[in-house]
């Protein structure tokens, strides 16, 4: 079999999602990560697991668009906010963007996913399925046949997504949440930890509960 080329990437974060995202990239990708950006203001060391570790702001100098392609693995701080924003920065700079799945994920040849996005082991993503950009799907996520997950959402690990879901744009997925089929989850929806939804969700708002009940928080106040 003839080995795949290797693409340069250069990782936002010097965290853990960095952490493990340069993990998986180097044991299970043919991307070969050359270095490692954080906002100027959070930088405090010239290096991280072993390589270059620059300011995002003047990240061209070192690393210009025609050379690399980025990964942006934050989570969902500020309702996927701060993804988002790193995200569409990059963008406008020029620069393209890897994406991650997992050889440990049970995907479907054809599976359309979007740039930015990370689907972890053991997920599950069943035909007629469409990930939109700036993803990201955790480990053991169950999303089920002709879902449609919008742009900037998060999927947390052994959720269950059951058929026809749409899961609009920076909305969260809780750990272990469970979605009937066939619901609308609006954008920038939070959907807690183990809640049961059983009915649409409205823009901006948050659930919790089994079955889960609209919080008296909006979604950005809980994440």
């Amino acid at each position: 079999m003839k080995k795949q080329p290797e693409s340069a990437v250069v990782i936002f974060g010097d965290k853990r999602f960095a952490q493990l995202a340069h993990f998986c990239l180097r044991h299970d990708s043919p991307c070969k990560v050359v270095g490692f950006a954080v906002d100027a203001a959070w930088r405090k060391a010239d290096a991280f697991e072993g390589l270059p570790l620059v300011d995002f702001e003047t990240l061209e100098r070192k690393y210009p668009p025609d050379e690399v392609k980025l990964l942006i693995p934050l989570g969902f701080q500020k309702l996927n906010g701060a993804r988002r924003e790193r995200y569409e920065s990059a963008k406008a700079r020029g620069y393209g963007f890897a994406s991650y799945v997992s050889s440990r994920a049970s995907v479907w040849p054809g599976l359309p996913v979007g740039e930015n996005c990370l689907i972890y082991e053991h997920a599950i993503v069943q035909p007629f399925t469409t990930i939109g950009d700036n993803v990201t799907v955790r480990s053991g996520a169950h999303v089920s046949h002709h879902c449609r997950v919008e742009s900037h959402a998060f999927i947390c690990a052994e959720a269950a997504i059951a058929g026809g879901v749409q899961i609009g744009e920076q909305s969260v997925v809780g750990v272990g949440a469970v979605l009937k089929d066939d619901l609308k989850i609006a954008p920038r929806s939070f959907i807690g930890a183990g809640a049961v939804v059983l009915q649409d969700t409205e823009e901006g708002a948050a659930y919790v509960g089994n079955p889960a009940r609209k919080h008296d928080r909006q979604a950005r106040d809980l994440c």
